[in-house]
């Protein structure tokens, strides 16, 4: 909760809370704290306008606590001073108990009161509006009445600024708001809620680090690099969008795999909401217990976007051409994912582009995959069950009786089929490469009682008890990648020694190389020659007895021997 604590003429001081109590998201229990973050304030950039003092002191910011590391992208708000709508506590909710000043004349102060603001303005664009003036202590944006409050260290920067928008009007996502002093002579943050001032505390933080001083290298780029780490749920532009766009404008977004992993570049509109971001979102999850965000500074200065598709994006520019984002490569992270806080895309896109979207979100919905080009002489459902469980809970397999080299497979899951799709695509299994694409079907059909069998073609997994992801917030989900050559085991018994092992796999292909775990030798990597063999003894060798009460679990690894 914030207080603001001001006096009236002739009055004692009094307090008043200005700031609804706000629901935490189910995760936000525990709050992990970080190291303070100190950075020294000194001689700011000048602005365009001349006669503007600028403060010189050397005096530290508000310290900066990171939010915790739940899902951004959750149904419950996120609770960042305003960022998203709260949960009010009731009818005479406290935000009905603050009288903000609307008209009166009130006489200077260090906190300046902002009004009429976009409803997609940002902590950090509020901030970015006071950069000019001199170093802000506080700022706190109240999302739902289109106002916020901005504080300064001297009350000289105040008086700046306001005297300079009477005569010269201020603009915010080129809307104009109203600037005036506040009543309000101080805003205090309570520490007990210093998570609810993440995104805040992040905007000081990055302005002060743009404004001058001691900064690390790249703090006043524009252009950030994401890698998203432990992607179990497919993320596309649409989704960094949603969540980029709360600490700035976004200009343009390119997205692209590099090393088996899924990364992108955005450029921001100004270094301010750069470092806020980053500040604020390194580190943090999209979704709960997974998609983890890695976010540095880019080299480039300025994306080079030439088309608005599922790869790339220039928001500032609606009229490019889509060109040919790839079927192969469109589909795997650019789905949208049901249940995602709606933040809507941008209107520029057009009807047009948001046809295509729409077309995209409603594949995404079908957990039903097409598999072709398969060995019709070595398929089985168990086989399929095995490989593509690897990356999600396999319902239902049915091998098509009439052509035998394809198969549908049924996923728990629409995301969990998405990733089968950026995963197996392509791979090459049993000496040929497979296709997998989204089905037309969105259900695996089993025979129907009475009716003839179909030689086993046809099998259901629901009750399996070697699915890997039926634990919510399992481990699993958090190792899932590509098909490689090394191979991870697990759940060996303490009597197995490594021969035996290697022998096993050889019946597979050619092993490489073979290492236990150092402190747990319940675990080993062992490498095939290629990834065709990998994937073969993955098939044929997970879930392999060991033991009356061990059997092997098998998947592919990052780590090399």
């Amino acid at each position: 909760m914030y207080v603001c604590y001001y006096t009236y003429p002739g009055g004692s001081h009094h307090s008043s809370a200005i700031a609804p109590t706000l629901t935490a998201a189910p995760q936000a229990a525990t709050i992990p704290v970080t190291e303070p973050l100190l950075v020294p304030a000194s001689q700011p950039a000048l602005p365009p306008q001349t006669g503007i003092p600028t403060l010189t002191s050397h005096i530290p910011i508000t310290v900066c606590r990171k939010r915790p590391s739940d899902d951004l992208m959750s149904q419950s708000p996120m609770v960042t001073n305003g960022t998203s709508p709260p949960h009010l506590s009731g009818s005479d909710n406290d935000a009905k108990k603050v009288k903000l000043e609307q008209n009166s004349p009130n006489g200077p102060s260090r906190v300046v009161h902002i009004r009429s603001l976009p409803p997609d303005c940002t902590e950090a664009d509020v901030v970015q509006l006071g950069m000019p003036y001199g170093k802000m202590s506080n700022v706190l944006l109240l999302k739902q009445k289109n106002q916020a409050f901005l504080e300064f260290l001297d009350e000289q920067a105040a008086v700046t600024m306001v005297s300079f928008h009477q005569q010269n009007p201020a603009q915010i996502r080129m809307k104009p708001v109203y600037v005036q002093f506040s009543n309000h002579k101080e805003l205090k943050t309570d520490q007990a809620n210093s998570f609810q001032n993440a995104t805040a505390q992040a905007a000081l933080q990055a302005a002060s680090a743009v404004m001058g001083g001691p900064t690390e290298e790249g703090q006043k780029r524009t252009t950030l690099r994401i890698i998203v780490e432990h992607l179990v749920y497919p993320v596309g532009i649409e989704v960094l969008y949603q969540i980029f766009s709360k600490f700035g404008k976004v200009l343009k977004m390119i997205i692209f795999t590099k090393n088996n992993s899924f990364q992108a570049l955005i450029q921001m509109s100004d270094p301010v909401a750069a470092n806020a971001a980053k500040l604020s979102l390194d580190g943090q999850n999209i979704y709960n217990g997974c998609c983890t965000l890695r976010i540095d500074y880019s080299k480039l200065n300025n994306l080079n976007v030439k088309y608005n598709n599922d790869k790339s994006r220039d928001f500032t520019n609606p009229n490019l051409p889509s060109g040919d984002p790839g079927l192969d490569q469109a589909m795997p992270f650019g789905a949208q994912v049901p249940q995602m806080s709606s933040y809507g895309v941008p209107s520029a896109l057009g009807a047009a582009r948001m046809m295509t979207l729409n077309a995209a979100a409603a594949g995404a919905g079908n957990a039903v995959l097409l598999v072709s080009n398969l060995d019709e002489q070595k398929v089985t459902p168990d086989a399929l069950f095995t490989l593509f469980g690897v990356y999600g809970d396999v319902h239902r397999v049915k091998i098509l009786f009439n052509k035998k080299d394809n198969a549908l497979v049924q996923m728990a899951e629409p995301h969990q089929a998405q990733l089968a799709i950026a995963h197996l695509d392509k791979v090459k299994v049993w000496g040929k490469n497979i296709r997998v694409t989204q089905s037309k079907h969105t259900l695996v059909q089993m025979p129907k009682e009475g009716q003839p069998q179909d030689a086993g073609l046809t099998k259901d997994f629901t009750n399996s008890p070697l699915h890997r992801f039926k634990r919510p917030g399992s481990k699993n989900c958090q190792n899932i990648f590509p098909p490689s050559v090394v191979l991870h085991l697990s759940n060996i018994p303490p009597n197995i020694e490594e021969d035996f092992l290697s022998d096993a796999f050889a019946q597979h292909g050619q092993v490489k190389a073979f290492k236990f775990f150092p402190k747990d030798r319940k675990m080993a990597l062992i490498q095939m020659a290629s990834v065709d063999e990998a994937v073969t003894a993955l098939i044929a060798m997970h879930n392999y007895p060991l033991s009356d009460t061990n059997h092997l679990r098998v998947s592919f690894s990052k780590s090399t021997i």
